[in-house]
C-alpha cells in the first residue's frame, strides 16, 4: 500500500536582519494559533461528516451482507475487513472520460467495487489488470467496478496508461483533485493507496481493503458473488 504523498512546502523566505525577539514571539504565537485553529476545524468537520454518515438505517442489509461473506475475505482477499456497523459512504464526485461529473449515488440500485488508484501508485497499476477482468466476468446490471484515478498532474497519463495496459472493460473515471481520497479518509475508509470497497446497492460499505489484491482470483470472484446474492 502506497501513502497519498502531499506536494512540497515551498522553500521558506530569508530571515530578514534586525527582527528583535519581541516580533519573533508574535510570529510564533500567531503560528501556534493559526495550527490548533485548522486542526481544530479539521477535526470539527471531520467529526461531523462522520456523524452525519454512520449509523444509517438504511445500511442495516449491509452489514448482514457483511456477516455473511466474512467468511470467504480468505486467500487472495484475506485483507479484506467486512462492515461491523452501518455506514453509508459520502456521495463521492468525480469526472467520466468525457470530463462529464459524475456522482456515486448514481450507482444506487447496483454493488460497487469502488477502487481509488494512481499512477504513481505501483501496487495500483498491478492489480488494475485484475479489477479490468473482475468487470469482464461479473460486470452487468447488477455489479460494476468504478475505478477511480486521483492523479493530480498530466491527466492524460492516466488514460495512456491504461491503453497501453490493454485495460479495456473498465470505464474511466477520474478526480484530479484527490478529493476522493480525503472524503473517504474523514469517515477512516482510506489510509493510503490502492484503497478498495465493496458498496451496496442503498450505498452502503460491505467491506474495505487497504492495500491491492488479485481481484480476477477465485477467492474475490466467490467473494463478490456472495455479495451480489439477495
Amino acid at each position: 500500500m502506497t501513502d497519498l504523498p502531499t506536494q512540497p512546502s515551498p522553500e521558506p523566505k530569508p530571515a530578514t536582519p534586525g527582527n528583535d525577539a519581541r516580533r519573533r514571539r508574535l510570529i510564533v504565537a500567531a503560528s501556534l494559533g493559526a495550527v490548533v485553529g485548522i486542526g481544530l476545524a479539521g477535526a470539527v468537520y471531520g467529526i461531523a461528516a462522520f456523524q452525519r454518515n454512520a449509523g444509517d438505517p438504511a445500511c442495516a442489509p449491509a452489514v448482514d451482507m457483511a456477516r455473511r461473506i466474512a467468511p470467504l475475505a480468505r486467500g487472495e482477499v484475506a485483507g479484506v475487513v467486512v462492515a461491523e456497523r452501518p455506514l453509508r459512504l459520502p456521495d463521492l464526485i468525480m469526472r467520466d472520460a468525457a470530463g462529464q461529473e459524475r456522482r456515486l449515488s448514481e450507482w444506487r440500485g447496483r454493488t460497487v467495487l469502488l477502487n481509488l488508484w494512481a499512477t504513481w501508485c505501483v501496487p495500483c497499476r498491478k492489480e488494475m489488470p485484475a479489477l479490468d477482468a473482475l468487470e469482464a466476468k461479473l460486470g452487468g446490471p447488477a455489479f460494476q467496478v468504478v475505478a477511480i484515478n486521483i492523479d493530480t498532474r498530466d491527466l492524460d497519463k492516466p488514460k495512456n496508461w491504461l491503453k497501453d495496459a490493454g485495460i479495456d472493460r473498465l470505464t474511466y473515471y477520474a478526480d484530479p483533485s484527490a478529493k476522493v481520497f480525503q472524503e473517504l479518509k474523514v469517515v477512516g475508509r482510506a489510509t493510503g493507496m490502492p484503497t478498495t470497497l465493496l458498496v451496496d446497492p442503498a450505498g452502503c460499505e460491505i467491506a474495505t481493503l487497504a492495500g491491492p489484491a488479485e481481484w480476477a482470483s477465485d477467492d474475490a470472484v466467490k467473494l463478490v458473488t456472495a455479495a451480489l446474492a439477495k
